[in-house]
C-alpha cells in the first residue's frame, strides 16, 4: 500500500515538473487567475448594480488573494491542466462546472468559520460560481474552437501539404450523420468538406447539424446534389431496410455522383460510426437485415478467459468468429485450418490488427487424429466451434469421397477429441441443406447433425471409433491413452443450421461480381431458384449467442429473413456496377446443377420447432438419435466406399443413413 501511494505522488512530481516547463500551462494558468477575479468582480458589480462603496471594495479586494488560491489549485487537482486543450469535450465542461460549484462552498465555508459570513453577500457567491463556470467553459471552448477553424481553414495538419477536399453530401439527419461531421471537423486531414444533409423526415428541414444545413428530402437528392455542387454523397444513416437503402441507391444513381455507405454496426467490432470506415454499397446493404442483439453476458460466460478452438479458422465464417471473439476476450484462440493462405491471412489480421489478442495457428486437416490429439493435449481448448467442410455442391457430387472424408470423417473425429479431452461447448456449424438433401454436400452435413446427436451427452452409449485404437496399433502411441474411458462425458454438443453467407467461398456473389467486370453475361442456373442469405458478421454473431444457449443435443435454426430470388439478386448487383439488366450486361440461364434444389428449407417433416428467449434462434425439438454404435458401423462401410473412390457405393451408403436424401447418380 505504501509503494502504491509512493508510486502515485512520484507521477504527480513527474506530471507537476512538466506543466512547469510548458510556456502554455503558464499563459493558460495566468489567464484563469484573470478570469477568476473577473467573475467576482461581475459578481459584485451585478449584485450591488455598479454602486460599490468603500467597504465593499475592501472586501473584494481583500477576498482575491484567498478566492486564487482556493479555486486555481482545486483546478489542478480536479485535473483541468492535464488535457489537451484543443479537445475540450463535454466531460470537461461539466468538470468545471463540478469545480466551480465546490470552490464556492469551499469559500464559503472559511467564510463562515472565520467570520461568521458577516458583511457578505450571499447571492455574490452565487453569482460567483455562476460567472467562474461561464467564463473558465469559455475560455477552454474557445481554445477548441480557434485550434479547429484556423487549422482546417489553413488546410494544413501538423505541417503536411494541403489537402484536397471533395464536397461531401450526407443523406441523414440523424446519430450517424452528426458523428461524421463532427470527425470531419476534428480531423482536418480528412479528404472531404460536408455541404450539407438531406434528412428522410421533412421536419428536419431548414435546421442546422455542427453548423451544416439540411437542404431538404431525400427524394430531391438529385436537385440538392446538383444544388450544392456535391462531388459525393454519403448515406449515413445507423439503421435501415433493405428495402430503404435501395431506395436510397436509385436517388443515388441518378446523379451519377459516386456513392459510398458507412458499415453497418454488426461489421464494426466497437461499434463506432466513423468517415474512415465508408466503403461502396454492396449487396448485404440491400438486404437489410436487423441489426443482432447479442446477450454479452451470457457469450462472455464461456467464452472470456478461456481457450477457443476453431476449425477453418481462414474461412469466411471462422475468420469472422476470430473478430467477433475478441469482444468478449478469451484467453487464446487455436487457428486450425487446412489451407495455408487463408490460415496465414487470418493469423497475421489478429497478430498486427488486434494487439494482445494470444492466438496459434495450426496448419492440417481434422482428420488428421494424430494432430488432433496432439493440439488438444497441447492447448487444452474449453470450447470447439467446428466450421470446417467441403462446401461446393457441384465439386462434391463429382468428387463424393472427399465429402466423406473432410465433412464425416473430420467431423467424427473432433467430436470425439472433444469428448475425451473434456472439451465443455462443442458447436457444429451445420447449412440449410442438410435438410431433405438432394445432394452429397448437404447428405453429408445432415450426417454430421447425427453424429452430433448421438454423441451428446444424453443419448452417448459410449462408442467411439475404432480409429484411437488403430493409431495406437499402428506406430508411435497417442499423447495420451484413452481405454476405459467413462461412458458418460461433460461435452455439450450442439448445431447451428443457416442458408448461405454473402460473399463466402461457396457464395455466388463472388462468381457474379467477377462476371460484371468481365463484361457479362451473369449466369443464373434458373428463374425460380431461391436461397436464403445472411451476412458472416450476422452468422457468427449468432453462432456464438447460439453456443451460450445449448444445454447439449439441440439444433439451432437462425433466422433467415425471406428468401431471394437468385435472378433478383444478379440484376441487382449489375445495377450496383452503374450498369443495365438485360441491357448493357446479359442475365443468362443455364439450368440447375446436379444435385441443386430450386427452394432450400431450413426444417424437415417431423422436426418439432420451438422459439427459444432469443427472437433470430429457434430450436429443433424430437429429433431421431441414432445410436453411436449403429451409425459407427455404418460409417465404417462408408469409409471403406469412400477409399475405393466407388461414386454410386458412397450415394447409396448416405442414403442408408440419412433416408430422406434424394440421391443423383447422374455425375457419377
Amino acid at each position: 500500500m505504501f509503494s502504491l501511494v509512493t508510486d502515485s505522488l512520484s507521477a504527480q512530481g513527474r506530471l507537476f515538473r512538466n506543466l512547469v516547463k510548458n510556456r502554455k500551462f503558464w499563459i493558460i494558468l495566468g489567464l484563469d487567475v484573470l478570469l477568476v477575479m473577473l467573475a467576482h468582480l461581475l459578481s459584485y458589480v451585478l449584485r450591488f448594480e455598479s454602486n460599490l462603496n468603500n467597504d465593499q471594495l475592501l472586501r473584494f479586494f481583500g477576498l482575491l488573494p484567498l478566492l486564487v488560491l482556493v479555486k486555481i489549485p482545486l483546478f489542478y487537482l480536479s485535473g483541468l491542466y492535464r488535457g489537451m486543450w484543443r479537445y475540450t469535450s463535454l466531460d470537461d465542461v461539466i468538470r468545471i462546472f463540478l469545480v466551480s460549484v465546490t470552490s464556492t462552498l469551499i469559500l464559503v465555508g472559511i467564510l463562515l468559520f472565520g467570520n461568521r459570513f458577516v458583511g457578505f453577500s450571499r447571492t455574490v457567491f452565487i453569482l460567483d460560481a455562476l460567472f467562474t463556470f461561464g467564463l473558465i467553459a469559455s475560455h477552454r471552448m474557445a481554445i477548441r474552437y480557434i485550434y479547429q477553424k484556423f487549422s482546417g481553414a489553413r488546410g494544413f495538419v501538423s505541417g503536411e501539404e494541403k489537402v484536397e477536399k471533395k464536397r461531401l453530401l450526407l443523406i441523414g439527419a440523424g446519430d450517424a450523420a452528426e458523428q461524421v461531421l463532427r470527425e470531419l471537423q476534428n480531423n482536418p486531414g480528412l479528404p472531404f468538406r460536408p455541404v450539407g444533409l438531406v434528412a428522410a423526415m421533412p421536419e428536419k428541414v431548414g435546421m442546422k447539424l455542427h453548423g451544416v444545413p439540411v437542404f431538404g428530402v431525400v427524394e430531391d437528392l438529385a436537385e440538392h446534389a446538383r444544388r450544392c455542387r456535391a462531388q459525393e454523397l454519403l448515406i449515413a444513416v445507423r439503421q435501415i431496410s433493405g428495402t430503404q437503402m435501395r431506395h436510397f441507391v436509385d436517388l443515388c444513381q441518378e446523379t451519377r455522383l459516386p456513392f459510398k455507405v458507412l458499415p453497418r454496426l454488426g461489421e464494426l467490432i466497437t461499434g463506432k460510426v466513423s468517415i474512415k470506415t465508408m466503403r461502396e454499397i454492396d449487396y448485404r446493404d440491400l438486404l437489410g437485415r436487423e441489426e443482432v442483439r447479442l446477450e454479452q453476458d451470457r457469450i462472455g460466460s464461456y467464452i472470456t478467459g478461456r481457450t477457443v478452438l476453431i476449425t477453418g479458422a481462414g474461412g469466411s465464417i471462422g475468420s469472422e468468429l476470430c473478430r467477433q471473439l475478441l469482444v468478449f476476450k478469451p484467453g487464446m484462440i487455436v487457428l486450425f485450418d487446412c489451407s495455408e493462405e487463408n490460415l496465414y491471412r487470418v493469423e497475421m489480421e489478429l497478430r498486427h490488427e488486434h494487439n494482445g489478442v494470444q492466438a496459434v495457428a495450426v496448419l492440417g486437416k481434422v482428420q488428421d487424429l494424430r494432430l488432433l490429439d496432439t493440439v488438444f493435449c497441447q492447448y487444452q481448448p474449453s470450447v470447439v466451434l467446428h466450421t470446417a467442410a467441403y462446401k461446393h455442391v457441384p465439386l462434391l457430387e463429382r468428387n463424393p469421397w472427399q465429402a466423406v472424408g473432410n465433412n464425416i470423417t473430420g467431423s467424427r473425429l473432433l467430436m470425439e477429441a472433444s469428448i475425451l479431452h473434456r472439451v465443455e461447448r462443442f458447436v457444429l456449424v451445420s447449412t440449410d441443406k442438410a435438410v431433405r438433401p438432394t445432394n452429397v454436400m448437404g447428405a453429408s452435413k445432415r450426417v454430421t447433425e447425427l453424429l452430433m446427436l448421438a454423441y451428446s451427452a444424453e443419448h452417448w452409449d459410449g462408442g467411439l471409433s475404432s480409429a484411437w485404437h488403430q493409431a495406437q496399433r499402428g506406430g508411435a502411441p497417442l499423447a495420451r491413452q484413452h481405454q476405459n474411458e467413462p461412458l458418460k462425458h461433460c461435452t455439450r454438443f450442439m448445431g447451428v443450421r443457416f442458408g448461405n453467407v454473402l460473399g463466402s467461398s461457396g457464395s455466388v456473389i463472388p462468381l457474379f461480381k467477377r462476371q460484371i467486370e468481365m463484361g457479362g453475361p451473369v449466369t443464373v442456373t434458373d428463374q425460380e431458384v431461391t436461397r436464403y442469405f445472411m451476412s458472416a458478421e450476422e452468422a457468427a454473431q449468432l453462432i456464438l449467442q447460439a453456443g451460450s444457449m445449448g444445454k447439449g443435443g439441440e439444433i439451432f435454426i437462425l433466422k433467415m429473413g425471406q428468401p431471394v430470388r437468385i435472378v433478383d439478386m444478379a440484376r441487382e448487383l449489375i445495377k450496383l456496377s452503374g450498369r443495365e439488366p438485360d441491357t448493357d450486361i446479359e442475365v443468362r440461364f443455364i439450368g440447375l446443377r446436379p444435385g441443386e434444389k430450386r427452394y432450400e428449407e431450413l426444417i424437415t417433416e417431423g422436426e418439432g420447432i420451438v422459439n427459444t428467449h432469443h427472437s433470430k434462434i429457434l430450436v429443433l425439438r424430437g429429433e431421431r438419435v441414432t445410436p453411436c454404435r449403429e451409425l459407427h458401423d455404418r460409417l465404417n462401410a462408408l469409409a471403406v466406399t469412400a477409399r475405393d473412390m466407388d461414386c454410386r457405393g458412397i450415394k447409396k451408403g448416405l442414403q442408408e443413413i440419412v433416408p430422406e436424401y434424394t440421391a443423383d447418380f447422374t455425375a457419377c
